[in-house]
């Protein structure tokens, strides 16, 4: 048995319904029912990395960071594949000056992150101490 089991239907057109475990998204191409491919793998990126930058920072002796929010921006070719992936990483508390080593662990933890080709790796910049 595999490790991720999806199960992903279209009855019609181009939209699709996806069941993830007890989950269920709906994913369209065209964006009239739902956030396109592109769109959710973005999303997904960023959910990946959130936690894996909480990890980093727990592992770099911070218990608590407070709120952390990811502004992500993608832009897509001629064809509509993936171009480039940029984070602007906020995050509520003060990281005093170990921003680089928590986003290297970030990096090295998030599986998105690894499973991307290293070309669109998302570039991340962090903005600390920010009022949620």
């Amino acid at each position: 048995m595999a490790d991720i089991e999806t199960e992903s239907t279209s009855t019609e057109g181009y939209a699709t319904t996806n069941i993830l475990g007890e989950w269920e998204l709906a994913i369209d191409a065209t964006n009239e029912t739902g956030p396109n491919p592109n769109e959710v793998l973005v999303a997904d990126y960023a959910a990946c990395f959130i936690p894996a930058f909480r990890v980093g920072a727990n592992k770099e002796g911070f218990d608590d960071i407070g709120t952390v929010r990811i502004e992500a921006a993608a832009d897509l070719d001629e064809e509509d594949d993936l171009e480039w992936i940029d984070f602007e990483l906020h995050v509520e508390k003060s990281l005093e000056g170990s921003a680089q080593d928590i986003l290297d662990r970030a990096e090295d933890i998030c599986h998105v992150h690894a499973a991307l080709k290293e070309e669109l790796e998302a570039e991340v910049t962090i903005e600390e101490e920010v009022d949620f």
